[in-house]
């Protein structure tokens, strides 16, 4: 008979500062995975020539989520709509005509990155050619161009809650911070609108004995890749450099707050100068961050314990090239990147050691990757072999799962009038059987949501049955007050309406 916890349900979900229920989430695919399967593949082309695809990402809202974007060397951005059927015997570039939605030539060079903003209506577009677009995805309208660097951009990540506020690093070693509010007139002889940067912080990760960098070195600067965290305030940043993350506070850009690097302080400089950093990702909830790096191994931090390093590493695929990029799924239970041995691999993040799920099937070097939001288990791959591939997880085997980290940060806030009610009525009836008798937490929340709030039960563990549990003031055991909520490393994430907001430089030392 399996033993059940010491505390109550109401007394775990206080020790986690959660103060509510758990909230019920998407598909969620777990341990039972196996095998990814193929669901079809399209063709990167344009009247009849093929170009290789350089970054793919779906849409964010849930009435979108089928539609993803493929950006190219050739300046394109194609839209295209992953509900249709891809027959495996067509060939691709048919598959592609039957996919597309629409596609138009964004940039004169390649683009970079791409990032979906307002609600999926406006598609940012990095280019090489130092220029970021605004576009209007239905009209296929450019609306804005943003300018101030002086080198290819590789990298662009919009505010977690304001999609006019982004952040984008370049090969001229600088990060940039735009307001898209901020727009000059149109001239009467061009319809764009020109955004110049709020704030640019140069030679970003340039080391300290490098005093000159000469136009040969300048690659070795580059920013290859930015986040703006969820705290709404930090900017995560990454180069060719090595392999040190590097954390700023945006209402301060005068130093950095802390970093993070896989490596001991006692390294050689050797060892790190070759470990570039190609690609960072967050999770939905802005808890754990992910750092490819050049020594083939993707690195995972916590981004409320980055002095303590990286918590797990995953290895299996080559790193390369500073194409091939990762992403960690929004519920951050599985890791997908690319591959320079033409393969794509996932790992579960609670098995770091476990060999990764292989996805074969690209002729070429695998490069952009990306999770569909709102559809458990679809991913996209992009490859040399100028295709763009989904896969998918049958839905048996994970549409009755869910995640265990979603279920522990997503919460619904109860009213304490509802609380002190579970404590004041009878026994519930699937305690009664007996103190030895085993419980599942979601059937204590069925019960809760589907009881008269007349009659909501005491939930205890079979220990309490045993004892009387002395009568005690609810408000006062599961509210927390203020100063608790404070010293709380997840006001981070999620900050108390009655206390000032916390940010990741509040738990960190400044660098003077």
């Amino acid at each position: 008979m399996a033993t059940p916890k010491s505390e109550s349900f109401f007394l775990n979900v206080r020790s986690r500062e959660l103060n509510g229920f758990k909230a019920r989430k998407r598909p969620y695919f777990g341990d039972v995975v196996t095998d990814f399967k193929e669901i079809g593949a399209v063709a990167v082309e344009h009247h009849g020539e093929e170009t290789p695809p350089l970054a793919v990402s779906f849409c964010k809202t849930s009435k979108n989520s089928h539609i993803f974007a493929v950006s190219d060397e050739d300046g394109y951005v194609s839209l295209f709509d992953s509900r249709r059927k891809l027959p495996s015997f067509a060939c691709h570039r048919e598959n592609a005509e039957k996919a597309r939605i629409s596609d138009w030539v964004a940039h004169q060079n390649a683009i970079f990155d791409l990032c979906w903003i307002k609600e999926d209506t406006n598609i940012l577009t990095a280019s090489g050619d130092q220029t970021i677009k605004i576009w209007d995805a239905e009209k296929k309208k450019c609306t804005g161009a943003l300018m101030g660097h002086t080198g290819s951009i590789k990298s662009l990540c919009s505010h977690p809650t304001n999609s006019d506020i982004l952040v984008s690093g370049s090969r001229d070693g600088s990060f940039a911070i735009w307001d898209l509010r901020c727009k000059s007139s149109p001239k009467s002889y061009c319809a764009e609108s020109f955004v110049f940067s709020s704030a640019v912080v140069k030679g970003a990760h340039l080391l300290s004995q490098s005093k000159r960098v000469s136009c040969r070195k300048a690659a070795s600067m580059s920013i290859t890749s930015v986040l703006y965290l969820k705290d709404e305030v930090s900017i995560a940043t990454a180069s060719a450099v090595n392999s040190i993350v590097k954390f700023w506070d945006t209402r301060n850009l005068k130093a950095q707050i802390t970093q993070a690097c896989p490596h001991a302080e006692s390294s050689s400089a050797k060892e790190t100068r070759l470990h570039g950093i190609s690609s960072l990702s967050q999770d939905s909830n802005g808890v754990f961050l992910t750092a490819s790096c050049m020594d083939h191994r993707i690195y995972l931090y916590n981004v409320l314990q980055l002095d303590k390093g990286p918590i797990q590493h995953f290895s299996g695929c080559r790193i390369e090239s500073f194409y091939v990029k990762s992403e960690i799924c929004p519920n951050a239970s599985h890791i997908l990147s690319g591959s320079s041995d033409g393969n794509a691999y996932v790992w579960q993040v609670n098995k770091p050691q476990a060999d990764p799920i292989k996805l074969k099937s690209h002729d070429g070097e695998v490069t952009a990757v990306d999770w569909c939001p709102n559809e458990a288990g679809k991913i996209v791959t992009s490859s040399d072999d100028y295709t763009v591939r989904l896969w998918s997880l049958e839905n048996s085997r994970f549409s009755s799962m869910r995640s265990p980290s979603s279920v522990r940060r997503r919460v619904m806030a109860i009213p304490s009038t509802e609380c002190r009610k579970l404590f004041m009525n009878g026994e519930p009836g699937w305690l009664a059987k007996g103190s030895d008798s085993s419980y599942n937490s979601d059937d204590v929340l069925n019960q809760i949501n589907s009881s008269d709030p007349k009659n909501m039960p005491i939930i205890r563990t079979p220990e309490a049955q045993k004892k009387k549990i002395p009568s005690f003031d609810t408000k006062e055991a599961f509210e927390k007050t203020p100063e608790a909520s404070l010293n709380s490393p997840s006001s981070v994430l999620n900050p108390p309406s009655s206390v000032k907001r916390r940010t990741i430089r509040d738990y960190f030392l400044v660098t003077p």
